[in-house]
C-alpha cells in the first residue's frame, strides 16, 4: 500500500449507483471519484435529489455501489458480502442518522451502549456514561428517547456514534430537525468531538455556514459530482 493510500481513510473510484422503478433504471449518481484523509473533515452539499445522502450511505456501506469502488480504511467494500461489511461498520464506522433511530425501548445509556456490546466490548458502560457527559447528558442517563428532546435524542445518538472511537463518522443533516440553538450545540460536538478524537467527519448538509466549517466541501449536482472547494471557516474554538 502506497503512502498516498494510507493517508486516505474513502477512495471513491468510478461510483455509480442505479435503481430499478416502473419507467425503467434511475440514475442515482453517476462516476463519482474523490479521496478523504485520515482526520479530515468533509461537507457533502447539494439540492434535495441530487443523490448525497445515497452517497453517504455508499461510503458507509449501508447501500451497495451499482458501479466503481470504496475503500474504507483500506477495505474494498465491494469484494464484502453483507456481513463483512457491517463488521467493517461495526469496527470503523459511526454513523450519526438525521431521524436519530434511537431504540425506544432502551434508556439513553443502554442506546449509546448497544454498538459496543453488540461488537463484544466488555467497556461499554464506562465508555457510555463518559461519553454522555461529554454531550451534557449525564443527568439523563436512565431516561428513555421519548422522555428526551430532540436536541437530546441527537446528542444520545452523536453519543452512540462515537461509542468504541470508530475511525469515521458519517453524519445524514444532523442538525436539520432541530432548532436554532439545539443545532448550533450538535453542529460543535461535532467538530470538537472530530478534533478532540482525530475522526475523520464526512457529513451531509443543507446548511452552507455548516458545510464552510469543513476542511473541504463535496458538491454534487443531477448526481455527479460538481466541484470540490475548500472550506472558509475555521472551526477551532
Amino acid at each position: 500500500m502506497s503512502v498516498l493510500s494510507q493517508l486516505n481513510v474513502i477512495q471513491a473510484s468510478g461510483l455509480s449507483k442505479r435503481v430499478e422503478t416502473l419507467e425503467g433504471n434511475l440514475t442515482i449518481l453517476s462516476d463519482i471519484n474523490f479521496c478523504v484523509k485520515s482526520g479530515e473533515s468533509v461537507a457533502i452539499v447539494g439540492a434535495s435529489g441530487s443523490g448525497k445522502s445515497t452517497l453517504l450511505s455508499l461510503l458507509a456501506g449501508l447501500d451497495v455501489a451499482s458501479e466503481g469502488e470504496i475503500h474504507l480504511d483500506g477495505d474494498a467494500l465491494s469484494t464484502l458480502d453483507e456481513e463483512a461489511r457491517a463488521k467493517v461498520r461495526a469496527d470503523k464506522v459511526g454513523f450519526v442518522f438525521q431521524s436519530f433511530m434511537l431504540v425506544q425501548s432502551l434508556t439513553a445509556l443502554e442506546n449509546v451502549m448497544l454498538p459496543a456490546e453488540l461488537s463484544g466490548d466488555h467497556d461499554a458502560k464506562p465508555q457510555a456514561i463518559a461519553l454522555l457527559d461529554k454531550v451534557g447528558l449525564s443527568h439523563r442517563l436512565g431516561h428513555y428517547p421519548s422522555q428526551l428532546s430532540g436536541g437530546e435524542q441527537q446528542r444520545v445518538a452523536i453519543a452512540r456514534a462515537f461509542i468504541g472511537s470508530p475511525r469515521i463518522l458519517f453524519a445524514d443533516e444532523p442538525s436539520a430537525n432541530l432548532d436554532s440553538k439545539n443545532g448550533h450545540l450538535i453542529e460543535k460536538l461535532l467538530f470538537d468531538l472530530n478534533k478532540q478524537n482525530g475522526t475523520t467527519l464526512v457529513l451531509v448538509t443543507h446548511d452552507e455556514q455548516l458545510a464552510a466549517q469543513c476542511d473541504r466541501i463535496i458538491h454534487i449536482e443531477g448526481g455527479k459530482l460538481e466541484k470540490i472547494v475548500e472550506g472558509e471557516v475555521s472551526h477551532v474554538g
